[in-house]
């Protein structure tokens, strides 16, 4: 099933500088789609008649990639250019993971998993443009998921994140009320958690907040990488190092990682789900997702490095369950706070900003491992249509296990079978 790119947790304030990659086939880099089975599903549904809202820092609307997929969408960063201007890629490198149709490069280019949707393009300001607070930053992300709600978005995802000690209660307590009122229309809204699991692990919304799916991140060997960030936050992981995807460098296509990256996998297979499901509910797709994610070997229900396990969009298509009751949320609203809605006044110095962003120089080298990450053995099976070796990833049957070394918390994907 899917299991070696799917444990990375992580929305973390602040850009994660990667190379630009080289032209090149690109489609065979993007090891994470063949680690999730995306050709067997695509036989299935693309994710059409489902809208994924992104809420981002802005996009490059003519990328080859996603020429077609833009619906029209809304500036709410108060920055000019509208929401076609960006200062960085990582509005256009999100919808790439989502919705990429690999038309560019004279079809060579970079698809995403779910390449049927329409992306409804939101941006908002991160700090990328101009100096920002985090009222600013998180005000912005509500309306946003409001005006998203009235458009009809069923996914919407935040892959951008602020740290929870800079952020007033009155604001914070507006953008709960904001995702609350999404989760009562029928949206899911979905979040990174953040890159900061190395350097202090601290609570980031609107990833910790209630009604928010919270993901994080993993590699290619099924590992809950280093930086993702740990806690009740997380609900579940996905792929988040050494992706492949769309930008706006100099040859078009970037290397990345961290949970940005995961969380837009994450809203790209619950798209997936209702495409088949129209008629399921925001809660049903996420109890689907919740039972189908590969779990921990130890038979924990969840860990705080991979919440419910890695999220494995082919099985919930192909063996969903019972997707429960409409109006039940899987998850009590209390068991995804790690903390208290802060007291604490937003530093006029905080200033949000998206992992995962691509640099503007070019390079060959891929995004190295974070220092000190986990290391893990994988057992699983080659890529479906890999055509080459050394990509450890978990298919049908994959088991995670969550292994300490050190205080580290270490996922390992497993076969259960042939």
């Amino acid at each position: 099933m899917f299991a070696a790119a799917i444990l990375a947790a992580g929305v973390v304030v602040g850009p994660i500088v990667v190379p630009a990659v080289a032209a090149g086939p690109i489609r065979e880099d993007q090891w994470h789609l063949d680690a999730m089975h995306a050709s067997d599903m695509w036989k299935t549904t693309k994710g059409q008649g489902v809208t994924v809202a992104v809420i981002d820092s802005g996009f490059k609307l003519d990328h080859p990639d996603l020429v077609g997929q833009f619906l029209p969408g809304k500036d709410f960063s108060g920055s000019p250019g509208g929401v076609g201007s960006y200062a960085e890629g990582h509005g256009t490198q999100m919808a790439s993971l989502i919705a990429g149709t690999g038309k560019g490069d004279g079809g060579k280019g970079a698809y995403g998993l779910a390449p049927g949707v329409r992306i409804l393009p939101l941006k908002i300001a991160n700090g990328s443009e101009k100096p920002m607070v985090a009222e600013e930053f998180l005000g912005q992300i509500g309306q946003a998921v409001d005006y998203a709600v009235d458009q009809g978005a069923r996914v919407i995802n935040v892959s951008q994140g602020i740290a929870a000690s800079r952020a007033s209660a009155d604001v914070v307590a507006k953008l709960n009320a904001s995702f609350a009122r999404a989760r009562a229309k029928g949206s899911l809204v979905v979040s990174s958690v953040g890159n900061s699991g190395q350097s202090g692990n601290q609570v980031e919304y609107p990833g910790a907040l209630p009604n928010v799916v919270g993901v994080g991140a993993a590699d290619r060997n099924g590992t809950v990488t280093a930086e993702s960030q740990r806690g009740p936050q997380v609900t579940l992981v996905a792929p988040g190092m050494d992706m492949i995807e769309s930008c706006t460098g100099a040859t078009g296509y970037c290397k990345s990682h961290g949970t940005s990256d995961s969380a837009a996998l994450v809203s790209a297979s619950a798209a997936l789900v209702w495409s088949v499901h129209p008629d399921w509910t925001a809660n049903q797709i996420l109890r689907v997702l919740i039972n189908t994610a590969g779990k921990p070997t130890d038979g924990s229900a969840r860990t705080d490095d991979a919440g419910y396990g890695a999220v494995r969009p082919r099985v919930a298509l192909t063996e969903p369950g019972d997707p429960g009751p409409a109006d039940v949320p899987p998850i009590p609203v209390a068991e995804t706070s790690p903390t208290a809605v802060p007291s604490v006044s937003a530093s006029p110095a905080a200033v949000p900003s998206a992992s995962s962003s691509p640099a503007s120089s070019p390079a060959s080298s891929p995004a190295s491992s974070v220092s000190g990450a986990p290391t893990v053995v994988p057992q699983a099976e080659a890529p479906e249509g890999s055509g080459g070796g050394g990509v450890g990833l978990v298919v049908a049957g994959v088991v995670l296990g969550l292994v300490l070394v050190g205080g580290v918390g270490v996922v390992v994907w497993r076969r259960r079978g042939a």
